[in-house]
């Protein structure tokens, strides 16, 4: 699919101070990207706190993308989780008729065995009337969804187009690439590694730190999809250091952080998550301010 290949970029789901959704930020974000030259946008996703929106929540923010990105860009929605039925009936009764595709994370929790997986996806393949995109995540998930696992379901499932891999192993990465049908693509979801998956013949990334700096986050994936390999690491290695602050205490108080020095939202997160701290605000401001 060629409107997923270059950098999407996982949404936050924005928050008033009093912990209602900011629908105005949300659509300032959402021109944000587009103005800055991304390629698409993901919705729902882990970044948007999905696990603390509620039923009412999730449409506001569906409705609020949809509406302001007016058929600009392609969209993909999340739409995944640890009950199959309840996915399946999801996809089944949801309107996705504004969305490309949607991305359906590894089941997280039960930690089902790479068979147990692989039918999971098998079952969500035969009612999904739009593409999907696989995502691994181990670290969120408690599994890794093994190269074989994914090579099986693409190869089987003409609608299964894609992996977001963010298994945060090179190696892995390559074997996929390696063994992949011949338009199946391979899809960072590790910015740090967008660059080299890319190079290695990967299509590209769904970037956390691409919607805080999006167009030279953007302009380095196009790069390294041209080959040019000098000119897009002396990006990645300018941009490196942002990647490391937006993480280190959890995703997505950093990205909101920078999201406040952008003007574009306030950097307020739901519980279990807390604000980044006072000395990671003043390191990814400072950044921000250089760059």
């Amino acid at each position: 699919m060629r409107s997923l290949i270059g950098t999407g970029v996982a949404l936050v789901t924005p928050f008033k101070n009093d912990f209602s959704v900011d629908v105005e930020a949300l659509k300032r974000i959402v021109n944000y990207q587009i103005d800055n030259q991304i390629e698409y946008l993901v919705v729902l996703g882990t970044t948007a706190e999905n696990v603390t929106l509620t039923s009412d929540e999730k449409e506001l923010v569906i409705r609020t993308v949809v509406e302001t990105n007016n058929g600009r860009l392609p969209l993909v929605l999340g739409v995944g989780g640890s009950n199959t039925s309840q996915v399946m009936e999801e996809l089944r009764t949801r309107d996705l008729s504004a969305f490309e595709a949607i991305l359906s994370v590894s089941p997280y929790y039960n930690k089902p065995t790479q068979e147990g997986i692989y039918e999971h996806f098998k079952a969500i393949a035969s009612v999904s009337p739009k593409p999907i995109i696989l995502y691994n995540v181990p670290a969120r998930t408690g599994s890794n969804m093994a190269p074989s696992t994914v090579l099986r379901l693409a190869n089987e499932f003409k609608n299964i187009v894609a992996i977001k891999e963010a298994a945060g192993d090179m190696v892995q990465a390559m074997k996929l690439i390696q063994n992949k049908p011949e338009n199946f693509l391979v899809i960072s979801g590790d910015d740090m590694l967008a660059l080299p998956i890319v190079l290695a013949g990967g299509s590209g990334v769904i970037s956390v730190i691409g919607e805080g700096i999006p167009k030279q986050f953007s302009e380095m994936i196009r790069l390294g999809l041209q080959g040019k390999v000098r000119e897009s690491f002396a990006i990645h290695y300018k941009l490196a250091d942002a990647i490391d602050l937006i993480f280190e205490q959890g995703n997505p108080a950093g990205i909101k952080e920078i999201f406040k020095f952008l003007g574009l939202a306030e950097n307020v997160v739901r519980l279990p998550l807390v604000n980044v701290d006072e000395n990671l605000a003043d390191r990814i401001q400072d950044f921000m301010r250089k760059l």
